[in-house]
């Protein structure tokens, strides 16, 4: 081999091996220039655009590094994490598979192929599982393999397992951002928030350019059970300095015509155009839009499709694939699209775009339904809400200016699955059975003491507690426990997981909801399915959607204010069973009756919503539209 380019080869392997990824592109770009038919210039130049995020340029130097060597495992294996990461993961699979052809025990491949398995959904979540467990017997110091396969399990509600793994990827690599976050994903699902917070903490302090890690970090916090609302707030509002602030100096003029009464262009951002919660509520707005006056895009985050996917896109005009967008050509292409209103369903949840809302690519921006909380922007003008969900005199809380329709904020149109309400389980059994669908996060020491409060004084009675966080003998032992502590027996909790939990809400006599931070989607179902549930009006907007539901429903008798009243309403209940009974046999019929399910009521009032916010817009003076 010639001394000199042996020599640059060992320069550009020394650059890659330190993470100086800027140097090792620019070295490896004059490696192609001084010896373009080398295939080493163009598979280096690959990598160090895939470290560094530029996925598109990555992906053209490995084609380039593959028609010189098509029999190079690490060429596939990293050609398949470009992919992987631009949304293609079907590709992505291709490749992978294609260097496992050509070396079956090739790390790199087993752990992409494991993320595009977890990619296609929790139904190939075994055979991801495989692919992990193999790339760990073949490289057990890969930090990434760990953190992947925590992940995984985390899905899987095996969340002991799942923090186990992301502490041995940190002690590989004390410095993994992703490890941290995905550590902090797993302690909040086990109810353990302040160390979740603290392990959110360290991975913003890690990468403190993330905006997706700082979200992460926010989320956790809606769930503190002691912090004040306006502790909270104030985390949002360093969200809004550090990543929405910066970008208001570019922000541009919108040109959009402004007839207060045209046909207005609707855009819809999401990450959960498929099989999510979501859908029971956005389903029957999308269907019942006015198309005469709204013209509808979705810009959807999520990779790959379902049956839900189908049904949404023949509800809309318009479906956009954004995976791949940055937020400056997403917020371009929103712009280019002449889009008047756009909507974010996300929030401060996975797959967010709140980097596009930052950038300000349309006239009118609004938040709504899928975190049930301010993002922090002042970029975005309203947060869509019920005057129940959010008082007035709460605007203090909220970077959006708060606009209200009539309660409750949304619709619900049920699964078809559910089947028949049943007859009152305390008729058969004796005796009051409680219940709750929530998960782990909402489960903490305030809720844990008020309920061990009504089963004491209620002998006999019983609490079933159903969510994938408890799926392990593991976390139900634990949580077992801390009800012990309050001199609650073990046969007494009922704790597991069932999908889908009809048959639970049907062995269910009374929902209890959880404070400060409020169910959400399970209260709706568990009132449908003729549960009523107690509920504590807590901090808004995420610790009052239980008053939002009973509202609604006509039901406000439900609705404590205070922990000592939420126990003396769920006592009251459950001690005159006769009228339990009543109530469970006309619930269903009340909640049918109720704006519930009035979805074409509802999607006018939002419609209406819509087109005020467009009157303000176009009354406001062109140069102060931004």
């Amino acid at each position: 081999m010639n001394p000199l380019l042996k020599s640059r080869k060992i320069i550009i392997m020394k650059l890659m091996a330190n993470q100086e990824y800027s140097n090792a592109e620019s070295a490896a770009r004059r490696f192609i220039e001084l010896y373009p038919d080398e295939v080493f210039g163009w598979k280096i130049a690959g990598a160090a655009c895939f470290y560094l995020g530029r996925y598109q340029e990555a992906r053209d130097f490995l084609l380039k590094a593959v028609a010189f060597n098509s029999r190079d495992p690490e060429i596939f294996s990293t050609l398949g994490n470009a992919l992987f990461y631009q949304g293609h993961i079907k590709d992505a699979l291709r490749c992978f598979e294609r260097s496992l052809e050509i070396d079956a025990d090739h790390s790199p491949a087993l752990n992409g192929k494991g993320l595009c398995l977890m990619g296609l959904g929790l139904d190939r979540a075994e055979e991801a599982r495989k692919c992990f467990e193999r790339a760990l017997n073949a490289n057990q110091s890969q930090p990434e393999i760990y953190c992947n396969l925590g992940a995984l399990l985390s899905q899987l509600g095996q969340l002991d397992e799942a923090v186990d793994l992301q502490r041995k990827s940190l002690e590989l690599n004390p410095t993994y951002a992703e490890a941290y976050s995905n550590l902090g994903h797993a302690l909040q699902d086990l109810g353990r928030v302040d160390e979740a917070l603290n392990a959110l903490e360290k991975a913003t302090q890690v990468n403190p350019h993330s905006a997706m890690l700082f979200s992460n970090r926010l989320y956790a916090l809606n769930y503190h059970p002691d912090k004040t609302a306006e502790d909270i707030f104030k985390s949002y509002q360093e969200f809004d300095r550090l990543f929405g602030l910066p970008h208001r100096a570019s922000w541009i003029p919108h040109t959009n015509d402004r007839d207060p009464e045209r046909r207005l262009r609707i855009g819809y951002v999401s990450a959960d155009f498929g099989s999510h919660v979501i859908g029971y509520h956005l389903e029957p707005l999308l269907a019942n839009h006015s198309r005469e006056q709204f013209e509808i895009t979705a810009y959807t985050e999520r990779v790959g499709s379902d049956g839900w996917t189908a049904r949404y896109r023949r509800l809309i005009d318009h479906w956009v694939p954004t995976k791949e967008l940055t937020d400056e050509v997403m917020a371009e292409r929103i712009r280019s699209d002449g889009i008047d209103i756009l909507i974010d369903l996300a929030g401060h949840t996975s797959g967010n775009r709140l980097g596009v809302f930052a950038r300000r690519p349309a006239p009118v921006a609004v938040t709504w339904m899928g975190y049930g909380y301010t993002t922090g922007l002042s970029a975005i003008d309203y947060f869509l809400t019920d005057a129940v969900m959010t008082p007035p005199g709460s605007e203090h809380l909220f970077a959006e200016q708060i606009w209200y329709v009539d309660c409750p904020v949304g619709t619900y149109r049920p699964a078809p699955d559910m089947g028949e309400v049943g007859p009152l389980p305390a008729l058969t059994n004796g005796t009051v059975t409680f219940g709750t669908l929530t998960r782990g996060i909402r489960i903490n020491h305030r809720v844990i003491r008020v309920w061990s409060d009504i089963l004491q004084r209620l002998p006999g009675s019983r609490l079933i507690v159903d969510n994938k966080s408890f799926v392990t003998e593991t976390a139900q032992a634990r949580l077992a426990e801390q009800f012990a502590a309050h001199g609650i027996e073990r046969e007494r909790l009922i704790i597991g997981y069932h999908s889908p939990p009809w048959d639970v809400l049907r062995s269910t006599d009374i929902s209890l909801d959880c404070f400060p931070h409020n169910s959400g989607t399970t209260l709706v179902e568990s009132l449908y399915m003729g549960v009523p549930f107690i509920t504590l009006a807590a901090r808004p907007s995420v610790g009052r959607s239980g008053s939002t539901a009973l509202i609604a429903v006509g039901h406000p008798e439900w609705i404590a204010i205070t922990e000592a009243e939420y126990v003396d309403k769920a006592i009251a209940l459950a001690s005159d069973i006769e009228r339990l009974a009543t109530i469970r046999a006309g619930l269903r019929a009340e909640f049918e009756a109720s704006p519930w399910r009035d979805e074409a009521g509802f999607t006018r009032r939002v419609e209406q919503a819509y087109r005020e916010m467009w009157r303000r817009w176009c009354a406001t003076a062109p140069q102060n539209d931004t």
